[in-house]
This record gives structure tokens, C-alpha cells and sequence, in this order.
């Protein structure tokens, strides 16, 4: 198995990815709008259920186009989408095999964004909640070869278990360098799987920080920090995330709130305030 370290020529990856999921017509001037506060990574998916890729795209264009941003500073992720977790508007040929319709939605994805490589391509979840399948592995076969190209940089998966993840390390040809995941405070944050991936080399990227944890975050430990440092929690977790080791991800749509979540680097926190904010799920 190829270990997981980061090609020379990949874009650095960011302390912070911005979200594009369910903005629909939203997107574009939302990506834009992120772009402008700072962001240089963004997230994305080529599966218009809930996502709208080309908005993303145009946005980049615009940006590219007024010399905001190189695309040498970007890092785009996006991910290829099992049938199932589609609508009609497919961006492959549902007739086709797992390794073409992969190959397909890739080519679209790069249609859509404007670019001939992605930084980081991503299976958007196993075709089944326990094991892995054989159309796991047949996209995964066909991720592989496209990090083979030279077209996408790095691979990752999202929506993973952490028995689901083992299995896929000790039998892929090219290791997932990224895993994605809804992360919860009453699960230590993910506790298991985040402690393999960082025995693995592989990078936790976790999404609905704030939106998953609302009754947690409510809580006096939350709270008391927020008061204490006179900062809001949402910058509070992504910094106390990032301090945890985990690439999180915002999907704001105030041009302030992204701006507060890219200073969130500079938040201090302390051990126990980190060690407070891990275990949530006891002491809130």
C-alpha cells in the first residue's frame, strides 16, 4: 500500500475548508463570498441532490478571472456518488459499470470547477452501512487510477466507519490520505476513528461541527469558555477542532462569521479547555 504522505506537487492543504453543500442558487456568490474572506480550500461534490458543482466552478472562474486567487493557492475537493445517493440529475450514465460512471462524474467535475485536476478526490460514503461492497471497491479501483494520472492529487472517503476504513487501508493499492465525517461531541468527537487515522497518517476532516452538537455547545462548559475568552463558540470549536487534529469545515453564509472562522487560528485555548471541550459528552 502506497503510504498516505502528500505528493510535492499537491496544494498545501488548508487549515479550513469551506462547505458547499444545500445552497443551491446560493452557491456562487456564497463561494465567492468565501474566497474573498480568505478560504482557499473548498469542498464540493458532484452530485446535485445536494450540491450545485458548477456554481462552485463559476465562482472560481470569477475569482481566477480578477486575480483574487491563483489556482496554485487552491485546493478543491470534490466526490464521486454512488447511485443511490443521487436524484435524476445524474452526472453519469446509471447503465454503465462503477469504474465508468466513476471515471464519468470525474470528467464532469472538472467541467464543472474549470480545472484539470482536483487536489483531492473523495468516495462520498460506502454503497452500504456495514463492510465494504464490491462497487466499493470497483470506485475505489477507479480512484486509484486517476491518482495514478496525475489528475486528482490525493483520495479520501467520507461517511466512513472506523471497521470500514481498516478494511479499505489493508486491501487499497493507494491509501486514503483524507477521511470525512459528521462529527459528534457524544462520541468523543469521533474519538476511535480519529485516534487510527492519526496513527494512520490520514487527515479527519469533520463537517456539522455546530449543527450536530446544539444541545452540547449549549451547555455551561461551552458557554463559560466563550465568556472567559470573549470569543463565539462556533470559532471556539473550529479552534479547539483544529487544535484536536481535525480539518473542520463551515458552510456560513455571513461574510463576518467566515472571516471569524479563519482568525479562529489565532485563538488560544488551554489543555483543559481543549480536554473540556473533548469530553462534551460527559460534562455538558
Amino acid at each position: 500500500m502506497i503510504a498516505p504522505d502528500e505528493p510535492a506537487s499537491a496544494a498545501p492543504t488548508p487549515a479550513f475548508l469551506y462547505g458547499t453543500a444545500w445552497k443551491e442558487e446560493q452557491t456562487e456568490p456564497l463561494t465567492r463570498l468565501a474566497l474573498r474572506a480568505g478560504f482557499r480550500g473548498v469542498d464540493t461534490a458532484n452530485q446535485r441532490k445536494h450540491y450545485f458543482e458548477a456554481g462552485v466552478g463559476a465562482a472560481l472562474k470569477a475569482a481566477l478571472g480578477a486575480g483574487d486567487v491563483s489556482r496554485s493557492q487552491l485546493f478543491l475537493q470534490s466526490k464521486f456518488t454512488f447511485l443511490d445517493g443521487q436524484d435524476e440529475r445524474l452526472p453519469y450514465d446509471a447503465r454503465a459499470t462503477i469504474g465508468v460512471q466513476v471515471a464519468q462524474s470525474f470528467d464532469s467535475s472538472l467541467a464543472h470547477l474549470g480545472t484539470d485536476y482536483l487536489d483531492s478526490y473523495v468516495l462520498h460514503g460506502p454503497s452500504s452501512r456495514r463492510g465494504l461492497q464490491p462497487a466499493d471497491w470497483q470506485a475505489w479501483q477507479a480512484m486509484e487510477a486517476l491518482a495514478q494520472s496525475g489528475r486528482c492529487r490525493l483520495l479520501g472517503i467520507s461517511n466512513v466507519t472506523l471497521e470500514q476504513l481498516q478494511a479499505l487501508c489493508a486491501g487499497a493499492a493507494i491509501a486514503p490520505k483524507f477521511v470525512q465525517n459528521r462529527c459528534y461531541a457524544k462520541t468523543g468527537w469521533d474519538r476511535a476513528l480519529r485516534a487510527w487515522c492519526g496513527a494512520q497518517g490520514i487527515r479527519y476532516q469533520g463537517f456539522s461541527l455546530l449543527t450536530a452538537n446544539r444541545t452540547e455547545l449549549g451547555g455551561s462548559v461551552a458557554r463559560g469558555i466563550a465568556r472567559r475568552t470573549g470569543r463565539p463558540i462556533a470559532q471556539i470549536v473550529f479552534r479547539f477542532c483544529q487544535l484536536l487534529g481535525i480539518l473542520p469545515l463551515t458552510g456560513t453564509s455571513q461574510f463576518e462569521h467566515m472571516r471569524l472562522d479563519l482568525a479562529a487560528a489565532q485563538l488560544e485555548l488551554s489543555a483543559a479547555d481543549v480536554s473540556a471541550l473533548e469530553n462534551l459528552c460527559v460534562t455538558f
